[in-house]
C-alpha cells in the first residue's frame, strides 16, 4: 500500500467563477430559472457576461471549492482538473495553489478555452449559475494521476462531470485505482437536474464505488424517485457506508448503516451568497472524517463551514475556519 501524503484528491471541473449581484427582474430579462446551473455554449457566456455588474473572479468548481475549504482547514489536499495554456487557465493555476492544494494537471495545448461559471447573485443569497465548460469537459482517463489517488486517503468527485462519457470513464478508473489501493471514495451529486439526467448511471456509481456520498434533499429524492426524505433515507443507507445529506436550514442527516445523526444548521446573522454552501459542508465533513473524527463531529464540522460561506460573496472561506472549528471541537 502507497503511503498516504494526502488526505483528500478532488477531481472536478477545472472553472473561473465570476460573481455579480442582481435583483429579480434580471433574472427573468435574461430568460433565467432562478437557483439553477445550466449548461451555456461560448457565444451565451459572452452575452451574459457582457450583462453582468461589478463582480469578483476566482477560481472556482464545485470540487475546487471543496479543495479551498480543506486547505483552509489546514488539510493536505490535492486537485486534478483540466484547464486550457490561456489567461484563465494561468489564473486557475495560481489561484488554487495559492491557497494551498497541490495542482499539476498539464495544461492543453489545443481545444477548448478554460471554462468560466457566471453566477447571479439575488438579494436573498440565491445564485443561479450559468456554466461555460469549455476545457474541463475534456477530462478523460488519460487525465487521472494514479500515484496522486493512491497516496490520497479520499478520493472526492463532483457530480457535474457526469455529462460526458470521457469523464465518466475517468470518474470509474479513480475509484478502481484507489479501492485497489485500499482507499475510499467520495462523491457529491451537485445538482437535481444533474440527476435527473443521469440516473440509472448515478445509481450504478453510487451502489458499485462510493463509500460517502454527499447530497441536498432534492438530489437524493431524485436518485431514489421517492416523494419524501425519509423514503430516500431509507433507500441510501442500504446502498453506501456513508451519506451526507443536507437540507439548508434544516440543517443535515448523516447516516450508515447503523448510524443517524441529526445535524442543525449553524446560526448565521444574514445569508449574503448560498453559493458554495454545499461544497464547503463537504470540506468540513471530509477533513473531519479523514482526521478520523466521528461522523457526528464530521457533520458539525461540515455546518460550519457551510455557514461561514453563505455570509459573505463567494464560494471560498473568509473567516479563519481553523478558529472556528477549535472553539467547536
Amino acid at each position: 500500500m502507497h503511503d498516504t501524503k494526502v488526505d483528500v484528491v478532488g477531481i472536478g471541473n477545472a472553472i473561473v467563477d465570476v460573481l455579480a449581484n442582481c435583483k429579480e427582474e434580471d433574472l427573468k430579462r435574461l430568460n433565467l430559472v432562478k437557483n439553477s446551473m445550466t449548461l451555456i455554449d461560448a457565444d451565451d457566456a459572452d452575452r451574459l457576461y457582457e450583462q453582468m455588474g461589478p463582480g469578483m473572479e476566482m477560481s472556482g468548481g464545485s470540487a475546487g471549492n471543496t479543495m479551498a475549504g480543506i486547505a483552509a482547514l489546514g488539510g493536505k489536499g490535492a486537485y486534478i482538473g483540466k484547464v486550457r495554456d490561456d489567461q484563465l487557465g494561468q489564473v486557475f493555476r495560481h489561484d488554487i495553489r495559492a491557497i494551498g492544494v497541490q495542482f499539476n494537471s498539464t495544461p492543453s495545448t489545443t481545444g477548448s478555452p478554460t471554462a468560466r461559471c457566471l453566477i447571479f447573485v439575488t438579494p436573498d443569497g440565491d445564485r443561479t449559475m450559468n456554466t461555460f465548460l469549455g476545457a474541463c469537459a475534456e477530462l478523460g482517463p488519460e487525465d487521472i494521476d494514479e500515484d496522486l489517488i493512491k497516496s490520497a486517503k479520499l478520493t472526492y468527485m463532483e457530480g457535474y462531470l457526469w455529462d460526458r462519457p470521457e469523464a465518466k470513464d475517468a470518474f470509474i478508473k479513480a475509484a478502481k485505482v484507489a479501492h485497489e489501493a485500499g482507499r475510499q471514495v467520495s462523491i457529491s451529486l451537485s445538482d437535481s437536474f444533474c440527476v435527473d439526467r443521469h440516473r440509472e448511471s448515478f445509481r450504478d456509481l453510487v451502489h458499485n464505488h462510493i463509500d460517502v456520498l454527499f447530497a441536498n434533499e432534492d438530489e437524493i429524492k431524485s436518485l431514489y424517485e421517492v416523494e419524501t426524505f425519509e423514503e430516500a433515507l431509507a433507500e441510501v443507507r442500504k446502498h453506501c457506508k456513508v451519506a451526507a445529506l443536507t437540507r439548508s436550514e434544516k440543517g443535515a442527516v448523516i447516516v450508515s448503516d447503523n448510524e443517524l445523526y441529526e445535524i442543525s444548521a449553524e446560526p448565521v446573522a444574514r445569508v449574503l451568497d448560498t453559493t458554495g454552501a454545499g461544497d464547503l459542508f463537504a470540506s468540513g465533513f471530509l477533513y473531519g472524517y479523514t482526521k478520523g473524527h466521528d461522523l457526528a463531529t464530521c457533520g458539525q464540522l461540515g455546518a460550519i463551514c457551510a455557514a461561514e460561506v453563505i455570509s459573505h460573496m463567494g464560494a471560498r472561506p473568509v473567516a479563519d475556519l481553523k478558529d472556528l472549528i477549535n472553539k467547536a471541537i
